[in-house]
């Protein structure tokens, strides 16, 4: 049972009182933290979601009635407290932001009762994230948490401000809108007048965007809701929110200009971080030869070195054959870990299988300068010491290679770099290390499809002085692309778009699309190009992310209100669910008889 609020009015949410006010008589609300009865006095901390508050029962003052009352409160009851702030009687608590005052209570209503939770509402709980997931309710209570979407509303507020400064325009864009492909998977909405027939929803706002320049709005922002019908992991989730942007009468640089002055102004308005600008390039190729990534963790060394010309002709088979087939041999240099056990350097070979590698190769450089390694009976001295020497090895150094083709060997490479780099304490985590990516391939190959892949999407421009190999080597054709970079993840990436029928044509063609396919899936964006279009470009931030970093959390689930788990579900509301036959009927659907 709760009493009513009838009459009463919060003045203050609970740390919005200080020592300024002692002598003010203040009326707090909010959760019961815990209760500590002395038997003369009784204490309890108050929780809303800007802190704690101690407010102290004595029962001269409250009343017999107002502090048997108090002696009836547990955890997670919703209290009002109406009294007179003062200075601690006891220690200061310096590790809170009220604690040198406290609250004497004059009148107590009990708003609501709670059963006990089911797990302590508190920081850092170590919960297992089922049962947290579940109450998700109850999880959204703990400060830390709180602070996590209180700081998403924060970076949110300030990206609206400054693009106005910017000249942007907020305008939204559908949510049910036609499926397109080249993309990942859709979540398809059925259409009960249009039966057969299904809506999709947006994996983001792209051909909208780009119709908002074709339609002479100049710069488009939104704080975009996308979804993705696909696996998920710890920086994903099958709905997520984007700021989206699209400008026109740009190129790659006015893009870059804009967006770096955005970083540095959210980061530092948001917590505090000095961003220096201009933020440093890296094309794809570079990022990919260094880190074998296309999102390096520039935080700490240990780059890949290409080895290919030291062990051609060598006698070891695995280099060798790797080069045969259009492959590569590359390296990296665990500095003072020439001593690893070899229980722990097999731990990295099956680390590195589960990248695509076929094994890894090693050599330890004693600490007298002699080497052991996984191959040295098929290499000469000479071969293993010029090897050494291209690695710029010193004594108690370890050395891993990977010999495969590129792909493989920059994944595998990529992913052991980071793996160590954790495990070696080698990563500052105070750092935010910024860094755009730029000339992607415009294309890429797919095994499973046997054609080109669009890398970004089909409306990407090519560099120019790129477009005349189009027919003759595709995959060398460079995109107008950029990703930023933040520690290792992908805050966001967008190009410069085509503007040209000519170049679009030729786009869809090579990317295996006949001119009437082309035109039944993007028919009324190529359509608004035969009116006169912008040269425009654009560049979408994931925000979940962007926030994860802000907040230094582990999962991008905490720091969204409520997530999914790994096959998309919701444990709480029970997301995904069965609907009546009724619905089915009435969209035209029929269930299989085996699901």
């Amino acid at each position: 049972m709760g009493e009513s609020m009838q009459g009463l009015h919060r003045t203050h949410r609970c740390t919005e009182v200080s020592s300024q006010n002692i002598g003010e008589t203040v009326t707090v609300m909010g959760w019961v933290q815990k209760r500590r009865n002395l038997g003369s006095l009784i204490f309890i901390d108050l929780r809303d979601r800007s802190g704690l508050l101690q407010i102290v029962f004595d029962e001269d003052i409250v009343g017999t009635q107002g502090f048997e009352k108090a002696g009836t409160l547990r955890s997670e009851y919703v209290v009002a407290v109406t009294g007179t702030i003062q200075k601690r009687s006891a220690a200061v608590n310096e590790h809170l932001k009220t604690g040198d005052i406290e609250v004497i209570a004059e009148d107590l209503r009990i708003l609501s009762e709670a059963e006990t939770p089911p797990f302590p509402i508190e920081e850092n709980i170590q919960t297992k994230d089922e049962l947290r997931l579940k109450y998700r309710y109850l999880d959204l209570r703990r400060p830390d948490l709180q602070r996590n979407i209180m700081m998403k509303s924060r970076v949110t507020s300030l990206v609206r401000s400054f693009m106005e400064q910017e000249g942007f325009l907020e305008i939204e864009t559908p949510i049910l809108q036609k499926s397109t492909p080249e993309g990942a998977r859709d979540y398809l909405v059925p259409s009960r007048v249009h039966q057969g027939k299904f809506y999709a929803l947006p994996q983001s706002p792209q051909l909208f965007k780009q119709l908002l320049m074709c339609s002479g709005y100049d710069r488009y922002i939104q704080i975009a809701r996308c979804f993705r019908d696909e696996d998920l992991r710890a920086d994903r989730q099958p709905e997520f929110t984007q700021i989206d942007m699209e400008l026109s009468f740009v190129d790659v640089d006015d893009v870059i200009d804009v967006n770096e002055r955005l970083l540095q102004y959210v980061f530092q308005e948001a917590v505090g971080a000095q961003i220096s600008l201009p933020l440093p390039r890296m094309p794809w190729k570079e990022a990919m030869d260094r880190f074998g990534s296309d999102k390096p963790d520039t935080r700490f060394g240990m780059e890949l070195v290409d080895v290919s010309a030291t062990v051609a002709g060598c006698g070891f088979g695995v280099f060798t054959s790797a080069l045969e087939n259009g492959g590569s041999v590359r390296g990296i240099n665990v500095k003072g870990q020439g001593k690893m056990p070899r229980k722990k350097i097999d731990k990295l070979v099956e680390f590195a299988k589960g990248y695509g590698a076929k094994g890894l190769a090693y050599i330890c450089v004693n600490e007298d300068g002699t080497y052991k390694s996984s191959f040295a009976k098929f290499m000469s001295g000479e071969e293993l010491s010029a090897l050494a020497a291209k690695m710029d090895a010193q004594a108690g150094d370890l050395l891993l290679f990977a010999a495969d083709k590129n792909k493989i060997v920059w994944n595998v490479l990529g992913a052991l770099r980071l793996e160590l780099g954790q495990e070696l304490g080698l990563i500052d985590e105070n750092k935010y290390n910024f860094l755009w990516i730029t000339q992607f391939p415009l294309l890429e190959w797919s095994d499973e499809e046997q054609r080109f892949m669009a890398m970004h999407h089909p409306f990407t421009m090519p560099m120019e002085e790129d477009w005349d190999k189009i027919d003759t080597d595709p995959g060398a054709v460079r995109a107008k692309a950029y990703d930023i970079v933040l520690n290792g993840t992908e805050l966001g990436g967008g190009s410069v778009r085509i503007h040209r029928n000519d170049i679009q044509e030729k786009m869809f063609e090579v990317l295996g699309f006949t001119k009437e396919k082309a035109w039944e899936n993007f028919g009324f964006l190529l359509s608004a190009f035969k009116y006169g279009v912008p040269p425009h470009a654009g560049l979408a931030y994931g925000l979940d992310r962007m926030v994860m970093h802000m907040v230094h959390a582990d999962s991008i689930r905490d720091v969204i209100a409520f997530p999914k788990v790994k096959d998309a579900s919701d444990l709480m509301s029970e997301a995904p669910d069965l609907v009546d036959e009724k619905q089915l009927e009435e969209l035209g659907i029929t269930l299989r008889e085996d699901l």
